[in-house]
């Protein structure tokens, strides 16, 4: 089965990853980079740590029967096994994660002065896209969930409303599923959007195993979308920072003009190894995703039935579908609302690592997000499940714990300046208390999840200080500020009076 919801009769073959192999193992002369000749002239501790056989395989490009040869060549019909496996017109095997597709669908769709509608609390690495188009966003808010302190997805009717605001728009981004599992109504998203005359972008980071299993969320390219990002490495199986750009059927996003901005932001020494996984892991989704999903989600069915009887623990789960801005729910994350437990999620997970070496994917002042992968079994979740009930009934405290909110207001900041041009303007550094007011230079993040709180060309004001300053001390990682405690900040640099 493939995310299409097709059979297709040549998805046992990995070409590329068994090209990659033939090649790495036949005894071949290598008079050609990388210096560790497929692993001799390696560091010994290198050796150890990801063995002989991982260095054998790191080859460059240019190797005929790899990716030179005639047409296809095999990494070709790997990136075109994808597109079929995934539904796509054409899809493209990254390096650099699905930031590279977010810069590459930036450039290709938000051209210097170009506006695009874009979820704000989409990932960092697109408003980073933006910096290098010099694409101007508006942006269209998603709903917001006060009680937990967390945002959920865009719904049609805010999209609509955003599109008749910017009629000038190419293209609207949004995202689903979120980081905690919440999926969007892509299909009224892509309504909306085509009625608009503009295409639709879904970042499914959190999401390339949607459409291997019917009780996941469908695919966004299924639902209409023009356009999906897939993060494999993320639950699918492939090495950490490879992932997959796909483009859909419908024509409204041109696929030459993707490929020309990859080749602008490709390495041109990619890692084999990422790029054999990308294979490996789209060959595994076609074959056995379904099988593999099915025993991962009754293993998830046993931890699942014993949290909730854990006193002070509540789940973020399909409970919730059918609220604004959820119409789906991906079970492939357990989501942990710890306010019942009198500490924060902070608090929880670094008793789960102190006591039991666990280690979680994302806490925050209410929450703690556990990302599951196909090969969890349920006796390693029941033993999870467990470790969480004795570390709450040691450290659990009288009362509840509030979640950090941000008003719905202050998610929707000043945007004074385009993005691209308060980044790469002149900077000035200066305390936090005294930046509200100023343009701010930089995008910070609390990462993970990676959505920024404040964006280059956004007016500081008083509220996003508290918020940030509030989330440094919690303990969050605020991913792309200058000063990660945030106790100064860069900003635009005022002109200067004539008199001056």
């Amino acid at each position: 089965m493939t995310a299409s919801g097709s059979h297709v009769p040549e998805q046992p073959v990995a070409p590329y990853l068994d090209a990659v192999v033939e090649y790495a193992f036949r005894g071949a002369a290598r008079y050609h980079v990388p210096g560790h000749k497929g692993g001799p002239g390696a560091d010994p501790g290198v050796v150890k740590a990801i063995g002989l056989d991982a260095l054998a395989a790191d080859v460059p490009q240019l190797i005929h029967g790899i990716d030179v040869g005639p047409s296809p060549t095999p990494y070709e019909r790997a990136e075109a096994m994808a597109a079929e496996a995934f539904g796509a017109a054409r899809s493209w095997f990254l390096t650099n994660g699905a930031t590279q597709g977010n810069h590459a669908l930036c450039l290709a769709l938000a051209a210097l002065g170009a506006r695009v509608v874009v979820q704000r609390n989409s990932h960092s690495s697109l408003f980073d896209g933006l910096v290098l188009s010099g694409g101007v966003p508006s942006f269209v808010l998603p709903e917001y969930d006060e009680e937990l302190g967390i945002t959920h997805c865009v719904t049609p009717a805010t999209l609509a409303a955003a599109l008749r605001a910017a009629p000038d728009a190419r293209a609207a981004f949004v995202v689903s599923p979120t980081y905690y599992g919440m999926a969007a109504d892509v299909a009224g998203l892509a309504a909306v959007a085509h009625d608009a005359g503009v295409p639709l972008v879904v970042d499914q980071a959190w999401g390339p195993h949607f459409g291997f299993h019917e009780a996941l969320p469908p695919p966004a390219l299924e639902q209409g979308a023009d356009a999906m990002l897939t993060s494999t490495h993320k639950i699918a199986g492939s090495l950490t920072q490879s992932a997959m750009l796909h483009v859909g059927l419908s024509g409204r996003i041109d696929p030459e003009a993707v490929a020309r901005v990859l080749r602008l932001l490709r390495s041109t020494s990619p890692s084999s190894l990422l790029l054999a996984s990308l294979d490996g892991a789209r060959r595994q989704l076609a074959l056995h995703g379904e099988q593999l999903l099915h025993e991962v989600l009754e293993a998830i069915s046993v931890a699942r039935a014993k949290l909730e009887t854990i006193e002070g623990i509540r789940l973020v789960d399909a409970s919730l579908i059918g609220r604004a801005g959820i119409a789906a729910y991906d079970p492939m994350r357990i989501v942990l609302d710890v306010r019942g437990t009198g500490c924060t999620g902070y608090e929880v997970a670094d008793a789960l690592r102190r006591s039991y070496d666990v280690h979680v994917e994302l806490p925050t002042q209410a929450t703690v997000v556990l990302v599951v992968g196909l090969a969890d079994s349920a006796p390693a979740l029941r033993r999870l499940a467990g470790d969480i009930e004795e570390t709450v009934k040691r450290i659990a405290k009288p009362g509840t714990t509030a979640a950090i909110a941000v008003p719905a207001r202050m998610l929707l900041g000043e945007m004074v300046v385009p993005p691209r041009d308060a980044f790469l303007g002149e900077v000035e550094v200066v305390p936090v208390d005294e930046a509200v007011g100023r343009v701010s230079c930089e995008s910070i993040a609390s990462y993970p999840p990676g959505v920024p709180q404040l964006l280059p060309g956004e007016r500081i004001s008083e509220g996003i200080v508290t918020h940030l300053t509030a989330l440094a001390r919690s303990g969050a990682r605020l991913h792309g500020a200058s000063d990660p405690r945030f106790r100064t900040i860069n900003v635009l640099r005022e002109p200067r009076s004539r008199s001056d």
